[in-house]
């Protein structure tokens, strides 16, 4: 009996592999086109930007763009940025790198590699290098945005022919700005740090600090953040003034050597004048020290440093710490009842 032969296996379809390739093929072709999408939105707002702060008065450039990260990433490089405004303030940079993901193309960190230049109006261009040189830009439709800052290593040098800058070098220097939750009102905080900061000092901070290094916080709430916009910066303050808006602080302070100057509490608005409005309640360490030195470099009236450091002295518990009231009001900073210079000027009032 012979036994039959077997049936030969079959042949396997390929259409299913055809159909994985075909799929594959629309999901690359769909992500390139999105991804091209993606960039030409990104070039669109990056122009438009540059637009509007041209129609506001800014001198903003760049020498070159490069817009790359395909297929997860939108990268734009910049070369020889700058912006400058008509009050003379201005920043530029060799280069500028800007990233974000292409799940997330309104949150981006920018990095300054090789440093970057401010220059101030009076004083003159100061090159900030550092370890690490970087902000990270969200929400950018809300006003403010979400901006965060972050720099560490840094060195400040003033370029040839300008001023001195107040800080040589700083281990870490933070700014973030931050929009608060809807359910919060129409408010912002601001947030500074500077940590372990070597002064470059003469006069009235070198009496007070000698060679030791300072620190800087802030921490306050800006209310009717909504409000601070305007085509220049002082129209915008003046937008926000105008809708009642103010600065609550909640914790400032900042160390020069043995000597403190701590904010409790205080609020700030802007005066019609551009110059800053309101009261500041202060705890002192070293007091009387501080104002022998102003009045020894002049920083205020003989008269007037005396009569401030009389009564901070008279105020100085076991703690070698006073408390006072710093009032900034029609112009004066005043102590108390003493004068002791004009009040911070925020802008340039026509």
């Amino acid at each position: 009996m012979s036994v039959p032969d077997p049936t030969p296996p079959r042949k396997l379809s390929r259409w299913p592999l055809y159909g994985v390739l075909a799929a594959l093929v629309v999901i690359v072709a769909g992500w390139s086109a999105a991804w091209l999408w993606a960039r030409g939105e990104a070039v669109t707002r990056i122009d438009a930007g540059a637009v509007a702060l041209r129609k506001a008065g800014y001198d903003l450039a760049w020498k070159d763009r490069k817009v790359t990260g395909y297929p997860f990433r939108l990268n734009v490089r910049l070369s020889d940025p700058h912006i400058r405004d008509r009050s003379g303030w201005a920043l530029e940079a060799p280069r500028l790198e800007a990233q974000a993901f292409l799940h997330a193309p309104a949150n981006w960190i920018v990095a300054a590699p090789d440093g970057l230049t401010f220059t101030r109006p009076a004083g003159g261009p100061v090159v900030v290098k550092g370890r690490l040189i970087r902000m990270s830009l969200s929400h950018l439709t809300d006003t403010p945005p979400n901006i965060s800052f972050e720099g560490t290593g840094l060195s400040f040098q003033p370029a040839a022919g300008a001023t001195p800058f107040g800080l040589t070098a700083a281990e870490r220097v933070e700014i973030h700005v931050r929009r608060a939750p809807a359910e919060l009102g129409d408010e912002a905080g601001l947030w500074v740090s500077v940590k372990d900061g070597k002064a470059r000092l003469s006069g009235l901070l070198e009496r007070i600090a000698g060679d030791k290094p300072i620190s800087i916080e802030w921490d306050s709430r800006l209310s009717e953040a909504g409000d601070l916009r305007g085509a220049t910066w002082a129209e915008a303050v003046r937008n926000w003034t105008n809708a009642g808006g103010r600065i609550s602080v909640k914790r400032a302070g900042l160390t020069a050597g043995d000597a403190l100057i701590g904010v409790n509490s205080g609020h700030l608005t802007v005066g019609t004048d551009g110059r800053l409005r309101g009261v500041l309640d202060l705890s002192l360490r070293q007091a009387p020290r501080a104002f022998s030195a102003i009045q020894a470099t002049g920083a205020a009236p003989p008269a007037a440093a005396e009569a401030a450091a009389a009564i901070v002295a008279a105020r100085q518990g076991n703690e070698d710490i006073a408390r006072a009231s710093l009032n900034f009001e029609a112009g004066q900073t005043t102590l108390g009842p003493i004068a002791l210079w004009r009040a911070p000027k925020v802008y340039e009032a026509p």
